[in-house]
């Protein structure tokens, strides 16, 4: 039977306890979102005593489902003073869950100093001193956690952007070649997580009794479902788009359908958009190895395997991964065009312990205020290293985020929907994903509400990216999301089911499945629905109102080349989203 592993940081104690009969059918997002509803004061300070950090595994994590390892984090967060649900693939949550641990809170506040790890075994959970760690690079500290517990462990940890509590650190875990490349990036939680005095979570699942199935043959006839359409699709399947150029695969794509963001969003197409492409990097690892060289996976059993990694001249590796929002964020977004360079920030983002897409936001805005020029990639990898790294006071003012830094040179051109900085889709050339940045309770995200699959993919239909009659979409994209975001499957799996109805059903399946839920594809929207209810009531209560659910106010008067529009979504449709 499950259990949630409550850890108090206060007096560094942890209990077990049977998860309530209301969390029964609930995992990853919806269960952190839960949580949080429950236990939560809205008004708290997101570093201060009231708030917690939930960690809950998919519902499928640690099962034989494909693409499956997902890790919901939640907290209030720091960055937008709203409730956030940040995800990530890693084998990490695939361990929590074979332990039957449905959810990890994390909570209380230290009264003393000093930096603690938290070790999870089929045996319990104990604490052990961290402060040698602290301090130290991720890529420096990573393995010497694997040589002291052992290369069956694996780590939830911060860098030392969570120790000195930014707000764009995030939550690191490893990959599964034991890289600390692995991010819940988004929101902050890696500020939280360091407020909380906790530096680590190690947890290794040896002799543990692994995620009980409820219903057996629901769950395979779902999961041979989802494995059929993913092996279709010509996103998902093997050599397709994602397994050969991984997620920056839509460099070019959206650099020609021109809203991929530019010189913080000045502009919608990048000169330099394919040589920092995900053909880029298949065709320079393939100069410099003298071989092709496909992808990998993020975590165990994942099929779709569209993690890529970047080598130099002399074959040895940079970095992994450079993803399409990191190669945007530290490249276009900053006018970079060397992928070199890009591969350099990235890893630097990983040793801190940064949110790539922060980060790049931060910069653009930034050199856009004059602190550097668009290009300048020298000086962009001496903030990130000397400064940021540092903690330096200018350090401190970048770490905070676009928004933060925004204020502090009195610049009006940041590109931030409730104090999160947008990812890498223009707004004013695809109006759906604009509506989802602003109106979603997790701040400009665009995974909350992927209208990119139709506005631009042409998967599960066919939208005009420059239709302003978009609430419905958007609506409808981020409640189906939520679902997704709960069942423990990577957000890429949208592009096979939305296309074959039959492997939708094969989703809904599995989860009901596992659970023991009487679920069809009818429940889904159900489901997400009471998820996002909770989340907009947090946010409501926290002080969020209709005026929060708006794009940035340049991009109402500013035209975007090359096609020269501005936002003109009336505000009576974005209200129609959730008011």
């Amino acid at each position: 039977m499950s259990k949630i592993l409550r850890v108090n940081m206060t007096d560094r104690t942890v209990r077990y306890e049977d998860v309530p009969e209301k969390y029964r059918f609930l995992g990853g997002r919806g269960l952190t979102s839960s949580i949080l509803y429950d236990e939560v004061d809205p008004t708290c300070h997101p570093l201060g005593p009231n708030n917690k950090l939930v960690f809950a595994p998919g519902i499928l994590a640690g099962t034989n489902a494909p693409t499956s390892g997902r890790i919901s984090a939640g907290a209030k967060s720091p960055l937008t003073g709203g409730i956030k649900e940040s995800n990530a693939g890693t084998p990490w949550p695939q361990s929590v869950n074979k332990l039957g641990i449905k959810a990890i809170i994390v909570e209380g506040y230290p009264k003393d100093g000093g930096w603690w790890g938290l070790h999870i075994t089929k045996d319990g959970a104990t604490f052990f001193p961290a402060d040698e760690y602290a301090g130290r690079g991720l890529y420096e500290v990573f393995p010497l956690l694997f040589e002291r517990f052992g290369k069956k462990a694996d780590i939830c940890a911060i860098g030392v952007a969570g120790e000195m509590k930014m707000s764009m650190a995030g939550v690191c875990y490893n990959d599964a070649q034991g890289r600390p490349s692995r991010y819940s990036g988004r929101g902050g939680l890696g500020a939280v997580m360091g407020s909380k005095g906790l530096k680590f979570i190690v947890v290794d699942a040896t002799g543990g009794p692994g995620v009980e199935i409820a219903n057996p043959a629901l769950y395979e006839q779902g999961r041979k479902k989802v494995l059929e359409a993913l092996r279709q699709h010509d996103i998902t399947k093997p050599k397709g788009g994602l397994h050969t150029y991984g997620t920056a695969v839509l460099v070019n794509i959206l650099n020609e359908a021109g809203g991929y963001p530019t010189r913080n969003f000045r502009e919608g197409r990048f000169e330099g958009a394919a040589a920092t492409s995900g053909e880029a990097v298949f065709e320079t690892n393939k100069r410099r190895l003298g071989k092709e060289l496909y992808n990998h996976a993020c975590h165990p059993g994942c099929v779709i395997q569209c993690s890529n990694t970047y080598y130099d001249e002399q074959g040895n590796e940079i970095v992994s991964v450079v993803e399409y929002e990191s190669t945007w964020a530290l490249g276009a977004n900053c006018g970079i065009d060397n992928l070199d360079a890009i591969a350099r920030l990235i890893w630097l983002c990983n040793d801190i312990g940064l949110d790539t897409i922060e980060t790049g936001g931060t910069l653009a805005v930034a050199m856009d205020a004059g602190l550097l020029s668009f290009g300048d990639w020298q000086g962009a990898i001496r903030l990130v290293d000397e400064e940021i790294r540092k903690g330096t006071p200018l350090g401190r003012i970048l770490g905070n985020g676009a928004a933060f830094t925004g204020k502090a040179f009195g610049w009006i051109r940041v590109p931030a929907c409730k104090g999160q900085t947008m990812p890498a889709y223009e707004p004013r050339a695809v109006t759906g994903i604009g509506v989802t940045y602003a109106t979603s309770p997790m701040g400009a995200d665009h995974t909350a509400g992927y209208t990119i699959a139709p506005e631009i993919l042409s998967v599960g239909g066919k939208a005009d990216p420059f239709d302003v009659k978009k609430a419905d979409l958007s609506r409808n994209f981020q409640i189906t999301t939520a679902f997704l975001d709960s069942s423990g499957h990577c957000l890429f799996v949208a592009f096979a089911i939305l296309d074959n109805p039959s492997g939708y059903e094969g989703l809904v399946e599995e989860c009901a499945g596992v659970l023991g839920a009487d679920w069809t594809t009818d429940d889904v929207m159900r489901i997400g629905k009471e998820i996002m209810d909770k989340e907009l009531a947090f946010n409501r209560a926290a002080g969020f109102t209709k005026a929060h659910d708006r794009v940035p106010e340049f991009m109402k008067y500013e035209p975007l080349p090359p096609h020269n529009v501005v936002w003109t979504v009336p505000d009576e449709e974005m209200d129609a989203v959730w008011w």
